[in-house]
């Protein structure tokens, strides 16, 4: 495994997201925490992630993986340097803007699915667009049901969390992520809170969802097999982004 030096290319390594739209696009970031002592996280960030690609991002606990993907989904403000979706700077939106770009662009998926226990996996799955419009039409309930069997929730619709496995909680998550057909996906160690097979199959229903959609996906994760099977893989070292070739060290 080496990393190419410099910035990270603005282009993927595959020809059919080359030519596909840039969703989301960093600008020179960097990101400072300040207090008794300045601790430099992020270092001049320059990236675009393109339509239909998904991109893994590996780096050591304490790298600022997070941090990172919580700047690109307006979660976080940088402390210099700009977030690009679509086009527009995100830092000109005003709040309900940004809640509005976060609800209805981008879909997020932790590592701890937070569904809420009160609602069913088809009422968890469904928040997003209700969030949104408050009563789901026919056509995106029908949706959401049949990306609901995709995952192998077909006969948990009407389940409540706790009455489910952790792997099926986080099933449910994804599909939720994806509810209001965004623009981009944000997922932050989506199967580091599952058993190494549960992870595996979570990702891979995961992935073929994504490459459906055609959405962009950036994926946190410390599993090297689940990064090996992304069309990026990103290093975030001492500030650093740079992209990797060939195989990731076991």
């Amino acid at each position: 495994m080496h990393t190419t030096n410099g910035h990270v290319p603005t282009e993927t390594l595959h020809t059919p997201a080359s030519v596909s739209p840039i969703v989301v696009e960093a600008q020179g970031l960097y990101k400072m925490y300040f207090g008794k002592m300045t601790v430099p996280v992020l270092h001049d960030i320059n990236l675009q992630i393109r339509a239909g690609t998904l991109v893994a991002i590996v780096g050591q606990s304490g790298s600022g993986k997070s941090t990172l993907l919580h700047i690109l989904g307006a979660l976080d403000v940088p402390t210099a340097g700009r977030v690009l979706i679509h086009g527009v700077d995100i830092a000109t939106l005003h709040e309900d803007q940004l809640a509005r770009l976060r609800n209805e662009e981008i879909g997020f998926v932790f590592q701890f699915h937070h569904l809420l226990d009160e609602l069913t996996c088809l009422e968890n799955a469904l928040l997003p667009i209700t969030i949104r419009q408050g009563v789901e039409t026919e056509k995106q309930r029908t949706r959401v049901i049949q990306l609901l069997q995709r995952a192998g929730l077909g006969s948990h619709l009407h389940k409540r969390p706790d009455e489910m496995s952790g792997g099926q909680n986080q099933r449910c998550a994804i599909v939720r992520a994806l509810a209001n057909l965004p623009k981009l996906v944000l997922a932050d160690e989506p199967t580091g809170n599952l058993d190494s097979r549960s992870g595996a199959e979570v990702f891979t229903m995961m992935r073929e969802l994504q490459r459906e959609s055609g959405v962009a996906c950036i994926i946190i994760t410390h599993d090297n097999r689940l990064a090996q099977a992304a069309d990026r893989i990103l290093l975030l070292e001492d500030g650093m982004l740079r992209e990797v070739v060939g195989m990731m060290p076991a």
